[in-house]
């Protein structure tokens, strides 16, 4: 059997043990595989189906794009990009109730949680880090954002590796699922890193709760 073969098996397994214990607070959507033009997802728990690009699922979930080992998909009225393995991530606007926009993060297998999102518009994946008092970004998601770093505050950070050059940014727009928020103070790194870290200057903005397996991010202000 193929290398991809079992990279979408272990995927599969993976997001079906995050679907059995998630709350039904939302659309649950998982990414359990892909093929070249295609996607295999798990929509609320159910048997996994293959989508082609531009089809939607019963459940109104639709396939916008396959990228290697990722796809992109709407539901919930936002779209979001998913890779093989990651376990869903549920997502609620504001209702008629007048309750903030939320979102409930699911964890992977190393209690780690990984969101989808976007910076001043631009796509991007983040991992939450309560130990990062800012939000940090890489040089290439950082120009991708169209943000122009070197203006920013120059501070030196520090490493596993020793100090590290950075600049100190205010960001227009940080979104993870349907929660935005403005005018975020964030730090741009010299070098690259595999994901945005959300750090304090975003989540002190949230109300959060864990339960088990899940993270709800509630927008306070």
């Amino acid at each position: 059997m193929s290398k991809s073969f079992f990279k979408m098996k272990s995927g599969f397994v993976a997001v079906l043990g995050a679907l059995a214990s998630a709350p039904a607070t939302a659309t649950d959507v998982a990414l359990a595989g892909v093929f070249p033009g295609k996607a295999l997802i798990v929509v609320n728990g159910g048997a996994p189906r293959a989508f082609a690009v531009g089809a939607s699922s019963p459940d109104g979930v639709r396939v916008v794009g396959v990228d290697g080992d990722s796809a992109t998909l709407e539901f919930d009225g936002g779209r979001h990009r998913l890779f093989v393995g990651q376990q869903a991530v549920h997502v609620s606007a504001a209702g008629a109730g007048g309750k903030s926009p939320s979102v409930i993060l699911q964890a992977d297998g190393h209690g780690q949680f990984y969101a989808t999102g976007a910076i001043n518009g631009a796509q991007v994946r983040y991992i939450v880090d309560t130990g990062a008092t800012l939000v940090s970004i890489g040089r290439s998601d950082a120009l991708k954002a169209g943000i122009d770093y070197t203006k920013g505050e120059p501070v030196t950070m520090q490493t596993a590796n020793g100090t590290a050059r950075a600049w100190r940014v205010v960001l227009t727009t940080v979104r993870v699922g349907d929660v935005t928020l403005r005018n975020v103070d964030a730090v741009v790194n010299a070098g690259e890193l595999p994901f945005v870290l959300l750090g304090m200057s975003f989540l002190n903005r949230m109300e959060m709760r864990r339960d088990g397996p899940t993270l709800q991010l509630r927008q306070r202000y």
